[in-house]
């Protein structure tokens, strides 16, 4: 499987689509867990850095920093 590259404040699309019916995502904190912001309702979520990548589809938007 190969390795995605994201960082932060990039824009990603999950899997799975959050119940406000939106699919973006921006990644608001890095570590060992990832904070990931809902951009449709504005709500947060961490999730462990290994099951954010299982759970990640793809970059939508790279953050040029």
């Amino acid at each position: 499987m190969e390795e995605k590259e994201f960082g932060l404040n990039d824009v990603v699309e999950m899997k799975k689509q959050h119940p406000c019916g939106t699919n973006r995502w921006k990644i608001i904190r890095m570590g060992m867990d990832i904070r990931i912001k809902c951009e449709g309702c504005g709500h947060s979520v961490m999730i462990p850095r290994r099951e954010f990548s299982r759970k990640m589809k793809k970059i939508l938007v790279k953050h040029e920093g």
